[in-house]
């Protein structure tokens, strides 16, 4: 450590675009157009122009061979200096979150004094591509010394070569889906489908007086001809969302329908980090600090076949082990609802003394959290999921409620792919 401890680490700021619906807004827009519009914003916003920063470190989860240095050219195009460094970063639904852990612990060593973390995901602009034995056609082809050799490969071309396959989340060790698999947490958990339908109203209804009050005006950067999150529902009901048919399977057991999963959604979102020095030479607020962070992972290919996204419990308990803190000891809980059913199974297993002993290895259940403090301006149901942008979006709206309080602490849950959590604590005093 370049000062001998660490240092605290400010949020000074955030910023995202409105987080639309797949195939409506943005449509059209990439990662890099998405990103670099949040990116200019806060360049704006904070006078940061031809400023150079520490290091920025953004990712997506849906990315195009041609994105593969995406936090540069985001950067490049931002109008901070070009003397910027950026890298790509991508823990599948956790990125952003991940990419401000790791600008903040660069900020905590005395490495840098200032940075960037976010994450843009695009479902409308999913990398298409060919079949395998059409590509290997055309490398054939392509490395080919003589004109037979380059033509040769070409009397195998087939009409299967030209259907196109786009990304799915899959998960490759069970071959299930997302909502597949939790069907089967909300099933080994006893979640129910009223219980879900009501944690998706409570999204949508949070959600919707959180803008209505104004909470994200300063939060949400208008973009391609959107204002404000469009897969907010505030005329939703239970009676409307108990009547949706479920997606993930048809069995009589099933329970997880659109309603009460996240929808696949387009968006952008970012955060400004600093030392407590950088942003007093510059008179910049200090929202919030982010204290602490952790990540966990289970085997949801093997053991813990029905966890693939209860990781986040696990990660929690470790962060609380390390911090000496309760569960109790927060005034807001930012759980992403990846699926109603993924949240509340992550509650109901903080609750369980059987999974706090089995799995986590506590001799008493962490316990149960006050509900009101949870997503108490919406959650990813009402909001939308861009994968790696959610992390970010999630520590904007908390440092915001943080700091209109004065002070107090809130704790960040969001699962991935790949059987993985990653949490995070903010703090302000």
């Amino acid at each position: 450590m370049l000062h001998g401890q660490p240092r605290r680490v400010a949020i000074v700021g955030s910023l995202r675009i409105p987080f639309c619906r797949a195939r409506t807004r943005y449509a059209e827009a990439s990662n890099q157009e998405m990103m670099t519009a949040v990116l200019s914003g806060l360049v704006e916003r904070y006078g940061l122009k031809r400023q150079r920063l520490g290091d920025v470190s953004l990712g997506a989860v849906m990315k195009h061979s041609r994105d593969w240095n995406l936090a540069r050219e985001c950067v490049l195009g931002s109008g901070l200096s070009e003397e910027t460094p950026a890298f790509d970063l991508q823990r599948a639904c956790g990125t952003s979150l991940e990419a401000a852990l790791q600008i903040g612990n660069k900020i905590a060593l005395g490495q840098i004094e200032a940075g960037i973390a976010g994450g843009s995901d695009s479902i409308s602009d999913v990398p298409l591509v060919y079949p395998d034995d059409y590509r290997r056609l055309l490398m054939r082809s392509l490395t080919g010394r003589s004109l037979g050799q380059r033509l040769r490969p070409w009397l195998g071309l087939r009409p299967r070569h030209f259907r196109p396959v786009a990304p799915d989340v899959t998960e490759p060790r069970t071959g299930l889906s997302m909502g597949q698999s939790t069907e089967l947490t909300a099933r080994h958990f006893g979640i129910s489908r009223e219980d879900q339908d009501a944690l998706a109203l409570a999204s949508h209804q949070s959600a919707s007086r959180a803008w209505e009050e104004g909470f994200y005006s300063d939060l949400v950067l208008p973009f391609a001809g959107a204002d404000r999150d469009n897969n907010v529902r505030a005329d939703t009901s239970a009676e409307k969302l108990a009547a949706l048919p479920t997606v993930f399977s048809r069995d009589e057991q099933a329970t997880l329908t659109a309603g009460n999963s996240s929808p696949l959604t387009d968006g952008a979102a970012a955060v400004l980090l600093a030392s407590e020095e950088w942003a007093q030479e510059r008179q910049l607020p200090v929202l919030a600090w982010l204290r602490y962070g952790k990540v966990a992972a289970v085997d949801f290919a093997g053991r813990d076949r029905d966890s693939l996204l209860m990781a986040p419990a696990h990660a929690i308990a470790s962060m609380l082990k390390d911090m000496r803190m309760d569960l109790q000891d927060f005034d807001f809980y930012e759980i992403h609802e990846a699926f109603a059913a993924q949240a509340l199974a992550t509650l109901r297993a903080l609750e369980s003394a059987d999974f706090c002993r089995k799995r986590l290895g506590l001799a008493e259940p962490l316990g149960a959290i006050d509900r009101s403090r949870l997503n108490t301006r919406g959650g990813s149901i009402a909001l939308g999921h861009p994968f790696a942008a959610t992390g970010a979006r999630i520590i904007g709206s908390l440092a915001k409620l943080l700091a209109g309080r004065g002070h107090g602490r809130g704790l960040i849950s969001v699962c991935t792919a790949g059987g993985m959590g990653v949490t995070a604590i903010l703090e302000r005093d």
